[in-house]
């Protein structure tokens, strides 16, 4: 069963273009990772949200297996995750929520990545917040708040998914290796005992979680109540505003480096091509596993680089609606319908009037269906409207 919220957020940033995409230093990944996976409950991006006062950290565990594997992050430092363990009627239940920050696609990129923490555990931070689906207050997260919550951390480029190096620059791209040696280490540590668990994700995670939902329920036995949740991972093959496609180009890019092609569902890839079952909306249809699809109407990522990238808007027709829904067009918002948030605070965005938390708590624990598209932008008053700003 295919589940499917939509929502309304645009975030607040400065970003620059490099090859044509918008990249972010660190900083504001990690800010605009946590604000997309519900991990900030409100403020400014860049201000002290809510949702870290008294927030709990949970420090880095570094899988002391991983290397005799081969599974290192690109400069070959060790991955890592961060677990917080289950009490009272959680503690046989697991949520691993995989993080998201993006692609690299080239040699450059990628060696540009691997020194930031996006690429190697040595930048990594010692602790970090978790709140949002993986605070451990009720009140914040009323489904999973007493559960084992992990959060594996991403230092591979290629959601999870690469099988490669290149030891002319010193790139390991071993993102498939991480995965397993992650599980296989979680399991040794009580999760092959879960009664219940659940795949999470955001952004690069999110099409993380989709791609390796199955695997993930195949390590359990079938009495284990196993689900997946995508939030943001809904990467769309879309012709841009200039009739190219540039999210296909990085894609390809990153597929055809990392090696990813025998790490994807071959259900796929007998018929299409790799790049193309990289893109989830190949994938999901074969996907046996229940998995929750939580993806805005108006993602501003792939509005920014995949959409409406100044590569594909010379003339900067785009430029204003690019950086604030609100100064789009009819027609433009149109483009953007043909073609998330925070997870549960008072200002959360409700979509039927049913609040994230409250959504994916109900389909996980089959208390009801949820499938709810939201009325167009801006009729919900309750979305987060934030304005990007090019430095």
């Amino acid at each position: 069963m295919k589940l499917l919220l939509v929502s309304f957020v645009v975030l607040t940033a400065f970003g620059k273009w490099v090859d044509g995409f918008l990249e972010f230093n660190e900083t504001e990944l990690y800010q605009i990772e946590n604000y997309r996976s519900g991990n900030v409950s409100n403020g400014s991006v860049y201000g002290i949200s809510k949702a870290y006062d008294n927030a709990l950290m949970v420090g880095l565990t570094l899988i002391q297996s991983a290397r005799a594997k081969g599974a290192v992050c690109l400069d070959g430092t060790l991955p890592g995750y961060h677990l917080h363990r289950g009490y009272g009627s959680g503690a046989n239940s697991w949520l691993i929520q995989l993080e998201g920050g993006g692609w690299c696609n080239n040699v450059r990129n990628c060696v540009y990545r691997k020194k930031t923490r996006r690429g190697s555990s040595w930048y990594m931070e010692k602790q970090i917040a978790f709140t949002g689906i993986l605070s451990n207050k009720a009140q914040e997260n009323p489904d999973f708040f007493n559960w084992n919550r992990v959060k594996l951390r991403y230092c591979d480029g290629a959601s999870f998914t690469g099988d490669s190096e290149n030891k002319a620059a010193g790139l390991q791209f071993r993102g498939q290796r991480i995965w397993l040696a992650a599980m296989d280490d979680l399991m040794s540590k009580g999760m092959r005992h879960a009664h219940q668990a659940l795949l999470s994700g955001c952004s690069a995670g999110g099409l993380a979680s989709i791609l390796h939902c199955d695997e993930f329920r195949d390590f359990f036995p079938r009495t284990t109540r196993v689900k997946c949740l995508s939030d943001a991972g809904l990467f769309l093959d879309a012709v841009d505003v200039s009739g190219g496609h540039t999210l296909r180009n990085l894609y390809s890019g990153v597929v055809g480096l990392q090696g990813v092609q025998n790490n994807l569902p071959r259900i796929c890839t007998n018929h299409l091509d790799p790049t193309s079952c990289f893109f989830p909306q190949n994938i999901i249809r074969q996907v046996r596993t229940p998995l929750f699809i939580l993806n805005a109407a108006y993602d501003s990522w792939q509005i920014q680089s995949s959409l409406a990238p100044p590569s594909a808007d010379p003339h900067g027709h785009w430029h204003d609606c690019r950086l604030n829904h609100a100064k789009c067009s009819a027609s433009q918002i149109r483009f953007l319908q043909e073609r998330q948030d925070t997870w549960f605070a008072d200002d959360s965005p409700v979509v039927g009037n049913k609040a994230i938390a409250i959504a994916v708590g109900d389909w996980y624990f089959d208390r009801s269906g949820i499938k709810i598209v939201d009325c167009p932008y801006p009729c919900d008053k309750t979305c987060h409207n934030l304005v990007f700003q090019r430095a």
